[in-house]
């Protein structure tokens, strides 16, 4: 894979996860700031560090499969792989303006 291809599918990925949202805030998880990185690699392969908005998540178990799911359904993604970190700590400082606007919060 060249690297325009990379980006593309990483463009491909990031519009993907825009169509997830946090069950309890009516923003996806991309504009909250879950998303802390994706990777693609020349083979195809996506890991993502995300975060979720506290370690206590009532969706901690099926937010990361959601991604994985979706991602995967992504035009020459081979293989998806899905790390939570809690470092550093997610807080709404990681919004987009775009979420921070939706929410009220200027």
């Amino acid at each position: 894979m060249n690297e325009e291809q990379i980006i593309a599918i990483g463009e491909e990925v990031v519009r993907e996860i825009c169509t997830i949202y946090d069950p309890e805030i009516p923003v996806n998880i991309y504009e909250l700031g879950l998303i802390y990185d994706v990777q693609v690699s020349d083979e195809g392969d996506v890991k993502i560090l995300m975060t979720l908005t506290s370690p206590n998540c009532p969706v901690a178990e099926s937010l990361p499969e959601e991604v994985k799911q979706k991602v995967g359904t992504v035009k020459d993604v081979k293989d998806v792989e899905v790390e939570i970190t809690f470092e550093p700590p997610w807080n709404k400082e990681m919004m987009s303006e775009e979420a921070k606007l939706e929410l009220g919060m200027f």
